[in-house]
């Protein structure tokens, strides 16, 4: 419908000696908080000062050169400065139910990337222990945004930065721990950690085994090695409980020649600096790092000449920018600060950097209802394979105590993706699992559970006949064009990086949907029969298809 719309005012306003590109007009087109005000509407206040005149008498010289200009709408009207779109309702619900039902697991699709290569980076953790449940925002929602720009039509991949040049491993490989299998990682972590926290003479040893995996001694490579690959196996595993998978894992030693070349580069540039201790560091005092920054730099090497992890990710994310057209990574809140430095050192070297999304952290509740952080370096963690088994069983007992159906493990991940992406990535989540695996209210099992109830109307029907639209509800009408959003609000959640506005969208669709079920009834409504069956199997497409974005897998029955 605003395509119709921004089609005649865009027509009308060139007529006034206006000319708005399509998405400048789509912007001001607001939808009335009342449907008595209509279904969408135009503001014409910005045009004031353009036209020197009125606002109101702008709108009703709009409206005059609009005519009769479409059969998709009922009627347009001015109130005010507004004028004021009404749908053709019938023309509307015939035209979306037959599109959706038509392009089943595509509405909703765009060629937006016309199989332009997409690179996305997330998740990245560190390979040296089990991951704890926070880490699990950055994987579900980098996941998701893999997932929509695939449905735009981009061709995407999914990379994996390991992390295994580092004191983390370095620390593990002194404690002989390339012998342990994954789960035993953490605790030898922690136990380590604590006993180099208190050396100076164990943190030098650390430093030493680092010199020489970075010198390309042969006993070093192999324990960092075999450390790296238990951890990121053990790591890939769990996530792939929650269906998150990787097509590439790129490991920063893989850059520590790349690196060297690097320095040489920046050394060219004037802003490459030694310090006291004889570390290398980027000047970047005038950058925009200025104002945020005491003392802007960049350190790349420890006094030992060994490189530090900015210095081989200038070399990574150099190459990434080479490998496809559109990259993005996705980060901690954390990170922002050595991101900008990152841009900065990127732009030296006459290098691109990719989009961004920083997210925020997720605090789970105490017993007494506390925030509590978490410290894999502290041990003070609740670990992700832990938190997912504790929801699997909370959901399991959800599940019996309700005498419904369900696999357990899809609500589990229901509850734990939809509470984590139905927030924007910048703001914190205080996770409680009791409230995310409620089957009523803003939760993953509520909206799985109105994907069900639509499917179990649907098992009772015949075959799907054609269908004449008749004299709408209220409700009806309602559910046809909250369906015909979700194509604009996939192209929001792509412009924005913030998969929220799919989640958001989906529990908005399925309150819409439960209130028309309530309503209306479908089955042995006679003449209504054949199209709100169409309209039952419409809402389960589209709220399936917005689910597959958001990495939700639906049920039929619960």
């Amino acid at each position: 419908m605003k395509e119709a719309i921004v089609r005649i005012l865009k027509k009308a306003l060139k007529e006034k000696g206006i000319n708005l590109s399509e998405a400048e007009i789509e912007k001001f087109i607001e939808i009335p908080p009342s449907s008595e005000m209509g279904d969408y509407s135009f503001p014409c206040f910005f045009l004031a000062e353009k036209l020197k005149d009125n606002p109101s008498q702008i709108a009703i010289e709009l409206r005059e050169k609009i005519g009769n200009a479409s059969v998709e709408f009922e009627d347009i009207q001015t109130q005010g400065p507004y004028i004021n779109f009404f749908v053709n309702r019938k023309a509307l619900a015939k035209r979306i139910v037959f599109q959706i039902l038509s392009q089943k697991d595509d509405f909703g699709k765009a060629n937006i990337g016309k199989k332009e290569k997409a690179l996305i980076e997330h998740t990245s953790i560190n390979p040296n222990a089990s991951p704890h449940v926070g880490r699990a925002r950055n994987a579900i929602i980098g996941d998701s945004i893999v997932k929509i720009l695939d449905f735009l039509g981009f061709k995407t991949e999914t990379h994996y930065y390991v992390n295994d040049v580092s004191k983390q491993i370095a620390m593990l490989v002194l404690a002989n721990a390339e012998s342990l299998s994954f789960d035993k990682m953490l605790g030898k972590y922690i136990e380590i950690s604590k006993k180099v926290e208190k050396s100076k003479k164990l943190e030098q040893k650390v430093f030493s085994w680092l010199k020489k995996f970075e010198s390309g001694d042969k006993e070093a490579e192999k324990k960092f090695e075999k450390i790296t690959r238990t951890c990121v196996k053990g790591q890939s595993e769990i996530l792939k409980k929650l269906g998150i998978q990787y097509e590439f894992f790129d490991y920063e030693s893989n850059y520590l020649e790349r690196s060297k070349e690097i320095l040489e580069a920046l050394k060219k540039t004037g802003k490459l600096r030694k310090d006291k201790d004889n570390r290398l560091y980027l000047d970047q005092s005038n950058t925009e790092l200025k104002g945020m920054m005491k003392s802007p730099v960049l350190v790349l090497t420890r006094s030992d000449s060994t490189g530090l992890y900015p210095l081989r990710d200038i070399a990574y994310t150099m190459e990434k920018m080479q490998i496809a057209e559109k990259n993005m990574i996705v980060l901690g809140e954390d990170q922002k600060l050595y991101f900008l430095q990152l841009k900065e050192a990127l732009k030296l070297l006459s290098s691109g950097s990719p989009e961004v999304v920083h997210y925020s952290f997720i605090n789970l509740l105490d017993s007494e209802g506390k925030s509590k952080k978490m410290s894999t370096r502290k041990g003070d963690v609740v670990l992700l394979e832990d938190f997912f088994d504790d929801l699997v069983a909370k959901a399991k007992k959800e599940i019996t105590k309700r005498k419904t159906k369900g696999n357990p493990e899809v609500v589990a991940i229901a509850a734990l993706k939809y509470k984590i992406l139905k927030n924007s990535p910048n703001k914190l989540i205080q996770f409680d699992p009791d409230e995310a695996l409620n089957f009523e209210g803003d939760t993953g099992p509520y909206i799985l559970y109105s994907y069900a109830r639509a499917s179990s109307i649907l098992k009772k029907e015949p075959k799907l006949e054609k269908f004449e639209v008749h004299d709408l509800e209220e409700k009806e009408i309602e559910l046809v064009k909250k369906l015909s959003q979700f194509p604009e609000v996939v192209l929001s959640a792509y412009k924005n990086l913030n998969p929220s506005l799919i989640a958001n969208y989906s529990y908005q669709l399925a309150q819409v949907f439960n209130e028309f079920y309530h309503a209306c009834k479908v089955i042995g409504s006679e003449e209504q029969e054949a199209f709100r069956l169409s309209l039952v199997q419409s809402f389960r497409q589209v709220l399936k298809n917005a689910l597959w974005l958001l990495g939700i897998e639906t049920v039929e029955k619960m």
